[in-house]
This record gives structure tokens, sequence and C-alpha cells, in this order.
């Protein structure tokens, strides 16, 4: 069964049984509900709804099955054609469209696809939304529309030049100052739309782009999340270029990986570290992550007489504390930027361009650059339990343990050492506690994992 219902969208496997995988029935069912929950939620008669998707191979079948569904329902449909995650945020209120649907898995295998959905904001509406759309599509209670009322269909074709000259507005955003570097860039693009989206952002900032798998066909030449162990052809191609650095993007490119000069990975977790160090050295304000992404990121806020914030994991639980918080920066330690001046998403585009911003003004290296932040290293680790076990009463002895830590229990339990710290979440479909640790060495990291398993042991 590869069929999985989030409150924000659905995913799965292409192919199969219906309700088990990814199928056209299920695409169609589940475009009804979202399309049936805007126009329930909305007074207005006539509605929008932007769409986009990666260049995964089921894209175009997905995205026809998604149009003609909306249109169905007598909602129009604004078709960006091959686009990504921020740019589809982007164009839903520029186009003052009602919601958006991108269609792309992210990071996943070529074989799976997903509805990511969007309220009019351009941002991923949240779980009580979610909820109510997951119930209407297990209803299947819909209308659709009459002939006379279907919806229309139209396609634009400059999402990216939007998106890029926004970019390039921005006054954080210091064009000037890269183009004098005429920095050399290798960009791996994992064959999807990274490939069609960054080069003409590169380029406008007077870089030199070496190209590694910018071809948007869907067929991603190594595992499509942005790892160190699946980037071993950009690491070389970077020193064999001479290139001052790499770039990396997963398939719906909100996720920014980046690999210095020397074909070492400058560290998922440093992306975001080294955004805020560009932004907070110039504006004093708050930074906002979530509990697994690196305590780097509170060393650099207060390193600028700032703040620092955690939320509970996932991006639409980042952007409400942003909000709250009102942040000059947020995002995620996977390499996802939120820079609230754009937009209120991930995005890999301006990702690159203040950091390449960064670069610049610090006349460094991307290595000695990195080498300016605290070094931290991250273990994963995870523990089976049986089926019978009480996963939420193993974590609250947990947290009387440790009760004189420093403690947070928003999401799982996070215990804060002077030194270190350890984050116990549980899974939502496994009996299983996964174990997130952060020390000054790999090895400590590492061990302090154990040792949380053997406590965890010692509960039970």
């Amino acid at each position: 069964m590869s069929l999985i219902k989030s409150i924000s969208g659905i995913r799965g496997t292409i192919g199969g049984k219906v309700n088990d995988n990814l199928t056209p029935l299920d695409v169609v069912k589940f475009a009804s509900a979202f399309g049936t929950w805007l126009q329930n939620t909305n007074n207005k008669k006539d509605l929008t709804i932007v769409i986009g998707r990666d260049a995964r191979i089921s894209g175009q079948m997905v995205s026809s099955l998604v149009s003609a569904t909306l249109q169905g329902l007598g909602i129009s449909v604004i078709d960006l054609g091959l686009s990504t995650t921020p740019t589809v945020e982007v164009m839903v209120p520029e186009l003052k469209a009602d919601g958006g649907i991108i269609l792309t898995a992210s990071h996943n295998p070529k074989q799976w696809n997903a509805l990511k959905l969007l309220n009019n904001k351009g941002e991923f509406i949240n779980a009580d939304e979610g909820a109510i759309v997951l119930d209407l599509a297990e209803k299947e209670d819909f209308n659709y529309a009459e002939v006379d009322h279907l919806g229309a269909y139209t396609t634009r074709n400059d999402g990216f030049d939007i998106h890029i000259q926004k970019i390039l507005d921005l006054p954080m955003v210091d064009a000037e100052a890269v183009q004098t570097k005429k920095f050399k860039v290798v960009l791996d693009a994992v064959n999807s739309t990274g490939g069609i989206s960054l080069p003409p952002l590169l380029k406008k900032l007077g870089c030199e782009v070496v190209e590694l798998y910018c071809e948007p066909n869907g067929h991603f030449p190594h595992n499509p999340e942005p790892l160190k162990e699946h980037l071993g052809d950009i690491c070389a191609l970077v020193k064999k270029e001479k290139a001052d650095l790499g770039i990396v993007v997963d398939p719906d490119v909100d996720r920014l990986a980046l690999i210095d000069e020397n074909g070492e990975m400058f560290g998922e977790e440093y992306t975001l570290v080294a955004v805020a160090d560009y932004l907070l050295k110039h504006k004093n304000g708050v930074a906002v992550s979530n509990l697994s992404s690196s305590r780097a990121l509170r060393d650099v806020a207060k390193k600028h007489n700032s703040e620092y914030f955690a939320s509970a994991v996932g991006e639409v639980n980042v952007v409400t504390l942003m909000k709250e918080k009102n942040a000059v920066i947020g995002g995620e330690g996977n390499g996802g930027i939120i820079y609230p001046e754009l937009h209120y998403g991930r995005d890999s585009l301006v990702g690159a361009a203040l950091f390449l911003t960064h670069l610049a003004k610090e006349n460094k290296t991307v290595s000695e650059l990195r080498a300016t932040y605290p070094p931290y290293f991250m273990g994963k680790k995870k523990i089976d339990l049986l089926p019978n076990i009480d996963v939420d009463g193993l974590l609250d002895k947990m947290t009387t343990e440790y009760q004189h830590e420093e403690l947070s229990t928003i999401d799982g339990v996070k215990i804060d050492f002077e030194k270190n710290w350890v984050h116990l979440r549980k899974s939502n479909t496994e009996p299983i506690i996964r174990i997130y640790t952060e020390a000054s060495t790999q090895t400590e990291a590492d061990e302090l994992g154990d040792k949380m398993i053997e406590k965890i042991k010692s509960l039970i």
C-alpha cells in the first residue's frame, strides 16, 4: 500500500489498485475534494486554481486529470506547466487565484507523485483545513457543474520570469556584488525543473553555469534526495571544473544543498545557517527552524543579538511560528529556506540568490565561509517497539526522567543539554520512536543516540 493521505495533500506510487496507490480515480477524488472545499469556503461564484508540476514522468497525466476535474467542478485552471513548488506559491497571489495545487512528490523516487494543496496566499493549507479535505474525499460528496458552467483552462509560461524578477528586486539580493565575482557554478537539478528555473537566475547574477542533469525529463539519475551519499557526481565535477561551488536541488526545487570548491558538502543544515547569518547581520530580528534542525542557527542568531525559536517539525508549523514572531528568516535543516520578504514557502531560488550575495560580500571561498560556523554533527536512529507498547507513555517517562534539563514537548520530546541535544518523536504509522541527536562530533552524536535507546529500553 503506497497511498499516503495527510493534511498537506495526498501522495503515492503511480498505478495499481484504487485506494492503495495513486491511481487516476484517486487523483480525481482528491482534486474534487480540494475544489469542493474551496467552493464551500469562498463566497465568490467563480474560482480559479493555479497548478504546476515537476518533471516526473507521470506529471503530464496527473496534471491533465487534475485540470479536467477542477473544470468539471466549475473552477477555472491556470496551468503553469513545468514549474517549481516555490514558483507556484509565488504565482497564486500574483494571479489573485483562490488556491493552488503543486503536482510533485518532492524528493521521492520517480514512481511517486503527489497533490500538494495551497490556499489563496500560496501557502500550504493548515491541519484543520486538510482534515476537512480528507473528510470530503472520504465521503465523495461532490457536485459537478453543468455543461454551461464548466471552468476555463488557460496556460501561463511566464512563471519563472516573474519569480526570478521578484528575487532580483529584493533589497537583500545584491546582483551587482554577485556579478563582479563571476562565480563558476555547477548545478545538479536531478533532471527536473531546477534545470530550467535556476540557470536563468544564476546567469542574471553573472554566474557561469555548468549544467549536470538539467534536462527536465523526469528520469532521475540518482536518488533525488540531496544527501551526501547521492551526490558523488557533482562533487567530482566541481573539482574537475575548478568551480567556485556546486548547487543541488530536489525535483520540486524547495531544498537547496551546496558543495564547496573542494567538492565537499557544505552541509544541508548549514544552508539556512549561512543565509540567516547574512540577513541577521544587516537586520536584527528572529530566526525560526524546527526542533530537529541544527543548533548552529541559534548560535548565529545569538551572535547577531537576535532571537531564535523552534517549531514542531513540518513546514506549516515553521511558517506559523515565523508569522507569530515576525521572523526575518526561517526554514528547515534539510536545506529549506523560507524568506518572508518574498513568500512563506521553502524556496531554493531565493536561497541561492541570498547565499551568493553573502558569499560575494564576505569575499571568502565556500569552504572558508563554512569554517566560520560552529561545527555540529547530527545522528539519526530509531527504536522499534512492540505494537502493544504505549509510545506516548514512554515519552512522558522520558520527560520526567530529564525534567531538570531544558525541555520542549510541542513535538515529541526535545532535551537540550549544555553541549548537545536529543529529539524523540514517535512515528504516526508504526510503533517506533525516532531519535535525532546533535553534538560537536559525529561519534558523540551517535553515542548520545545509543544512550537514549538504552534509557528508553530501561523504562519499558
